[in-house]
């Protein structure tokens, strides 16, 4: 299904290690182009993010942001070492059996190096979580911009439809035409029956035939219509096949208008290249 270039994620992650939340916006762009902002502590891997989002997303340009708040040193540590700690106090005692001082003060016990043990997770921690997190963050953009591409196909589903209508209001409209160019060369082959070389006359008749007919546009533009149709519905990108279509779109409807003989059809063909401009717009937000 058709996928839109334009998308947000937001998400959050909490730990021994701290806080880690990660941002992803992503808009048009031809190709993927990737900015990251990143915390000293994850600078490394940059490289890596890079490689995973180039898997989900094809193309945007999309700018992540992962902000970094470690754990408070204080929370960090306060695992007491029974062990120092049963050491510690043995001696203590023993000191006071000696020398009575007075009541122990217990946050100078804890200040004894090794009473608190040092639970500050390891870099590889956190490195892991800010992986998870950018890959879970990956999944919420893809998300949201597979739903603005069915918002798109919508759009693009409808123009479509519009558009097949005014190629079958020229095609209904063909019969008269014909009949209205037949009389005019009739009216104009007896002007010039008397003073026209025969040869001269025929090309004159068969130049005019030729300029009405736009039987090969209407079907080339029906064609191209069908064509758009199933790239939005098949599971691809289609942004860049879109793209190529609305210039053949345009190219036949150009045709069409300067083929026409008929003010009506003429007026058509204007209706036509408003749509597909509108389809074109629409199609620069498709991945």
């Amino acid at each position: 299904m058709i996928s839109s270039m334009t998308g947000f994620a937001r998400r959050e992650l909490s730990g021994p290690w701290g806080m880690l939340v990660c941002e992803l916006r992503s808009v048009n762009h031809r190709f993927l182009e990737a900015g990251f902002r990143l915390p000293e502590e994850l600078r490394a891997l940059e490289g890596e993010l890079r490689t995973r989002l180039a898997r989900d997303i094809r193309r945007g340009k999309v700018d992540c942001t992962i902000a970094y708040r470690a754990a408070h040193a204080a929370a960090a540590s306060l695992e007491v070492d029974p062990q120092v700690l049963e050491r510690l106090t043995a001696r203590l005692d023993e000191l006071q059996r000696v020398i009575p001082v007075g009541t122990v003060n217990l946050l100078e016990v804890l200040r004894w190096p090794g009473v608190l043990k040092d639970v500050t997770p390891s870099g590889e921690e956190l490195l892991t979580a800010a992986r998870s997190l950018f890959d879970g963050a990956t999944d919420e953009l893809k998300a949201a911009r597979a739903r603005e591409g069915e918002k798109l196909r919508e759009v693009l589903e409808q123009r479509c439809t519009g558009l097949e209508a005014l190629v079958k209001q020229v095609h209904a409209r063909l019969p008269e035409i014909q009949t209205r160019l037949t009389t005019r060369v009739r009216e104009r082959v007896k002007e010039l029956a008397s003073t026209a070389d025969p040869d001269r006359l025929e090309q004159e008749i068969a130049l005019l035939l030729q300029r009405l007919d736009v039987d090969e546009e209407l079907e080339r533009l029906t064609g191209h219509i069908t064509e758009v149709r199933r790239v939005i519905a098949a599971d691809e990108p289609a942004g860049r096949r879109l793209d190529f279509l609305m210039q053949e779109l345009n190219r036949e409807a150009n045709t069409l208008s300067s083929k026409s003989q008929d003010l009506e059809t003429t007026r058509t063909a204007v209706d036509m290249k408003v749509i597909i401009e509108q389809m074109r717009e629409q199609v620069q937000n498709a991945e």
